[in-house]
């Protein structure tokens, strides 16, 4: 039996004027050719509210500043199990959409596990992101960019 260790996180759905989502590349260094796509965000401190620390991981990993009131409300919460590093997880997390006109990301900000394990970035269209055979986390990561657009996910 796999035994996982708890984690707290928040995400953010960072989508631009033209409904873009802004993605990272990523890799698990304990796996290196297991590459996926994923959003800003990451594990909470402990005690810390999640709106509090979407916007601390987003100014972090992007360099956009905004006020955790600004993220309003999450638009979706998980429980995923996985695994980086070696080290098995069971995370909740997160997720707060918010619409920028545009940004220059700056990773600056990195720490020395996302400079080891995160290749670049990418703002990706819903449509090209549902077409896509790059693996990307969440799943269900298109139906949820349609849902908080207002539009109905093709099916």
């Amino acid at each position: 039996m796999t035994v996982h260790t708890p984690r707290r996180a928040a995400r953010v759905l960072l989508v631009d004027a033209a409904g873009r989502v802004l993605l990272f590349a990523g890799s698990d260094p304990a796996r290196p050719d297991h590459r996926y796509w994923f959003t800003p965000g990451g594990g909470l401190d402990p005690g810390e509210d999640s709106a509090v620390g979407a916007a601390r991981e987003l100014a972090e990993e992007t360099g956009l500043r905004v006020a955790a009131g600004d993220l309003g409300e999450p638009v979706w919460r998980e429980v995923t199990e996985f695994s980086f590093g070696g080290v098995h997880y069971r995370q909740e997390q997160e997720f707060f959409l918010l619409r920028v006109t545009g940004w220059v990301v700056d990773t600056a900000g990195f720490d020395a596990v996302e400079q080891a394990s995160i290749h670049g970035h990418r703002w990706w269209p819903i449509d090209e992101l549902s077409s896509t055979s790059d693996r990307y986390y969440p799943a269900e990561l298109p139906e949820l960019l349609h849902r908080v657009s207002g539009e109905e996910s093709p099916c």
